[in-house]
């Protein structure tokens, strides 16, 4: 049995390594890699909580060193909608069956998946998109965040790439952003019952590996060109979502 435990962290600490290389490359998608592998061995109840506490950990990293580039018209155009959706994707949390997120989870991945594969043969307009999308994007993507552990939604991302700010502006509004949103959801979960002593014990046994992946993640991101970095990460969304789905 301890040679079982063993391998099964190991394995944990192996997918939140990779999840926040990704991070790191990616300024997002941490539990859209991690979530799908490790509740291969841990419940979705217990991987969710664990990975927001570790996101909680790098965007507090993030948002103090950027702060001073952050866009604050837009952070409070996205805080009040952001702030409503962790409240509405704790409740689900809470209230959906576990077997029944799974497949959720893995049709929403293979979705985005699907998506980013599209994205790279179709060519869309260059125009930004209006303010008033900040709103129904900050909304979704928060309560889909609460639902699914993910530490960024890709719907805010895709609403402030369209918005065609600087990368630096990029990530710093969405680390603060994020902040707020984690606190808010790691209260949540908290009053929920979800950190247990196991939970918190593993959070705190992988902040280096986290902390270690990020920023392997942030040196890569710089030496390799944005179109690669997408197909491989639509590859792996695209596995891990098909994977959930059949399982």
């Amino acid at each position: 049995m301890a040679d079982i435990a063993t391998w099964t962290t190991l394995y944990a600490a192996a997918v939140v390594f990779g999840a926040f290389v990704v991070r790191g490359m990616s300024g997002f998608g941490t539990s859209l890699v991690a979530i799908p592998l490790l509740i291969f061995v841990m419940p979705i109840h217990a991987a969710v909580p664990m990975m927001t506490v570790l996101g909680l950990c790098v965007t507090l990293m993030l948002g103090v060193r950027d702060r001073g580039h952050v866009r604050w018209d837009e952070f409070w155009r996205l805080l009040g909608p952001t702030l409503l959706g962790v409240f509405a994707g704790v409740y689900l949390f809470a209230s959906l069956d576990a077997r029944f997120m799974q497949k959720l989870l893995g049709a929403f991945i293979v979705a985005y998946s699907l998506y980013m594969v599209a994205a790279q043969f179709v060519r869309g307009s260059e125009q930004r998109c209006s303010t008033r999308w900040g709103y129904p994007a900050g909304f979704a993507s928060s309560a889909i965040d609460s639902v699914f552990g993910g530490g960024g939604g890709p719907l805010v991302v895709m609403y402030m790439h369209r918005r065609g700010y600087d990368p630096i502006a990029f990530r710093a509004t969405l680390a603060v952003l994020w902040l707020l949103e984690l606190v808010v959801r790691v209260g949540g979960y908290a009053l929920g019952g979800y950190y247990d002593r196991g939970v918190l014990l593993l959070a705190l046994l992988f902040v280096p590996v986290m902390l270690l992946g990020n920023r392997i993640g942030e040196v890569i991101g710089q030496t390799i060109s944005q179109q690669s970095f997408s197909r491989v990460i639509a590859a792996v969304l695209l596995a891990s979502g098909g994977s959930l789905l059949l399982k």
